[in-house]
């Protein structure tokens, strides 16, 4: 999708976007020809629409046989008007311009931006972009192409921050998509082999390090809590490293990425009921929320040192599958005793944390993981939870979620539900059973970190959408690339 801006527009322009504070007058928009002030004029005053915030109208306008699709878009109070807000009106806009299958758009604005050129590009190429996804490689008719070209009519100070903030949300954007595409994957189509071999083509496209261990070399390492959740699958597990340099200071910390890799969760002995089941290929939305931002760190030249791991296997039902009730050892040589196959993910992550800890010598741990649906019952499908030990990379994560309107929510790590995870037979349980299952999984976590500023995200709930709204389509969020791709920025 072509975006850009344009002083004077061409004389015939398919789809006009209106986007125009409330009591707004249209008269004063700039570069709108005359005949189309004069028609939404009419409509305006006809409908009584006030340009409220997020209210939305469209129509048609005819002139010399050639038909203009006008959409109007209130954007309420311009000093109300942050970055999601503004993120989601571009989205609103360009979600019905794709229902009138237009193939150009052109943008005026009717509003002093209290935005900055650079912030302004960004939204507008990620809004767009992320706006414009879809997921329909197996529909034997597709829908139409969606939008080939945006164009900005509008005067700008300093074109330059605005083409840069263009081109880093396209980043930010594309790299999301990324993500999106690898979670809608059916579990046929990405599993620990092909999710390794695909996170191969995007390092050689992007030009990170990736090296990927297959069974012998994970057996050699001793992981076996992550090689338990694997045992019941005929797919073999697969260790993914990636690695990134941009900072060669001497000094400079190295941050660890680890996604849940389960390409596929039946839930093992603990199995699922059948629709916990249906998007359970989503399980690896964390692997994919990795590679994703190794992808955006990478392309955005970022002056950090990030080390990206995923423990990618299935959990699944055969002869050779763990059990409830099994005693299994963890890399970092505490012993754990499964009281529920089904809370696997948090088996695979700690001998990931501790792969990259002892072996990678990472200063800072970030992971995220669809881990408890505990998660999603407290906060729905729009905020992930957060819980850490370290204020500071907290207040950073808080930061990057304003910017990207990524909506995050603390949760405590609170001591005393310790005692749920203690296990009478070995060191822990990997699960403190029903009650506060969210904070239970990240003490079980944070029993491996070693004492390392650490970050746990829970996007079991944000993960997926079941219907298109603002910037999500139908599947696949994207949840986190970027999020970790600001906070990466912003730890430079």
């Amino acid at each position: 999708m072509k975006i850009d801006f344009l002083h004077k527009p061409t004389e015939y322009m398919e789809t006009v976007i209106i986007l125009q504070e409330e009591n707004g007058d249209i008269e004063k928009l700039e570069y709108l020809p005359e005949y189309l002030q004069n028609a939404i004029n009419i409509v305006v005053k006809e409908d009584d629409f006030q340009f409220k915030y997020a209210s939305l109208k469209s129509f048609p306008f005819i002139r010399s046989r050639k038909r203009t699709n006008v959409i109007l878009c209130g954007i309420g109070n311009p000093k109300e008007l942050d970055n999601d807000r503004f993120r989601h009106l571009i989205a609103i806009s360009i979600r019905e311009a794709l229902k009138l299958e237009a193939k150009e758009a052109y943008i005026f604005t009717g509003f002093k931006n209290p935005l900055s050129e650079l912030h302004f590009g960004h939204i507008l190429a990620e809004a767009a972009l992320l706006t414009g996804y879809r997921f329909d490689k197996y529909l034997s008719e597709t829908k139409p192409p969606s939008l080939e070209a945006i164009h900005l009519a509008m005067e700008l100070k300093n074109p330059r921050m605005f083409n840069r903030g263009v081109l880093e949300g396209r980043i930010f954007a594309e790299a999301t998509n990324l993500a999106r595409d690898l979670v809608n994957e059916p579990a046929n189509v990405i599993y620990p082999e092909s999710l390794a071999e695909t996170a191969k083509k995007v390092a050689l496209k992007y030009g990170f390090s990736i090296e990927v261990f297959g069974l012998d070399k994970i057996k050699r390492l001793k992981m076996e809590a992550f090689l338990a959740v694997g045992k019941g699958s005929k797919k073999e597990p697969r260790l993914i490293l990636m690695s990134y340099h941009g900072n060669p200071h001497p000094k400079a910390k190295t941050i660890g990425l680890i996604g849940k890799g389960l390409t596929y969760d039946s839930g093992g002995y603990c199995l699922k009921n059948c629709q916990g089941m249906v998007n359970m290929k989503n399980d690896m939305s964390g692997a994919a929320a990795v590679i994703g931002t190794m992808a955006a760190i990478t392309n955005l030249k970022l002056k950090v040192n990030v080390i990206g791991i995923v423990a990618a296997c299935e959990n699944m039902i055969s002869g050779s599958a763990y059990h409830a009730g099994d005693i299994i050892r963890s890399m970092a040589g505490k012993t754990i005793e499964v009281v529920n196959t089904d809370a696997e993910g948090r088996l695979t992550l700690i001998d990931a944390i501790h792969y990259a800890i002892s072996r990678e010598h990472i200063d800072e741990v970030i992971d995220i993981a669809t881990l408890t649906g505990a998660a999603s019952a407290t906060f729905g499908n729009q905020i992930s939870a957060v819980l850490a030990n370290n204020e500071a990379l907290l207040n950073k994560l808080q930061s990057a979620s304003e910017f990207t309107g990524e909506k995050i929510w603390q949760l405590p790590l609170y001591e005393p539900y310790k005692e749920l995870i203690k296990s009478e037979i070995a060191d822990l349980k990997n699960t403190g059973g029903p009650l506060a299952g969210t904070i239970t999984s990240a003490l079980f976590l944070q029993e491996f970190v070693a004492g390392k500023p650490w970050i746990h995200l829970d996007i079991a709930g944000t993960a997926l959408r079941d219907k298109e709204q603002g910037i999500y389509s139908y599947g696949a969020t994207g949840v986190g690339v970027r999020l970790l791709t600001q906070l990466l920025r912003e730890l430079e």
